[in-house]
């Protein structure tokens, strides 16, 4: 068994459990739900999205496939679209006041195209602008 089939796995598992929980505390911080303040809720998300940026960073290398070079367009693409899910999850679970609520949603929901994108390119290594 290689190294590249078992880090896979990781690297799939860990984007599920890191979209389901984005989708989780966004749904608490909609509702305004006191679970938000537990400690698993604080430390989970971090450790989760640490393993899947380790592990995408281990498949990089094994593949020997990188970002800002010819072949790794798609990657680019995914990196940059990582980055923007990012902003938009920061913009979606922020502080809640009646202003910020929509604005919040429309971040919740942009996050999760973005996020569609990701896996799409993920998937087919097919760059959307290239």
């Amino acid at each position: 068994m290689s190294l590249f089939s078992v880090i896979l796995p990781v690297h799939v598992v860990s984007a599920i459990f890191s979209v389901s929980l984005f989708a989780l505390r966004y749904w608490w911080t909609w509702n305004n739900d006191s679970r938000l303040k537990l400690r698993w809720v604080r430390i989970l998300p971090h450790t989760i999205d640490s393993v899947l940026l380790l592990s995408g960073i281990t498949l990089m290398v094994i593949a020997h496939v990188y970002p800002f070079t010819p072949q790794g367009t798609w990657l680019t693409e995914k990196l940059f679209g990582v980055i923007i899910y990012i902003v938009l999850g920061f913009v979606a679970l922020g502080r809640r006041c009646p202003r910020s609520q929509q604005r919040g949603f429309i971040a919740f929901l942009l996050g999760l195209v973005v996020l569609c994108i990701i896996v799409k390119l993920a998937i087919t290594k097919v760059p959307l602008l290239g």
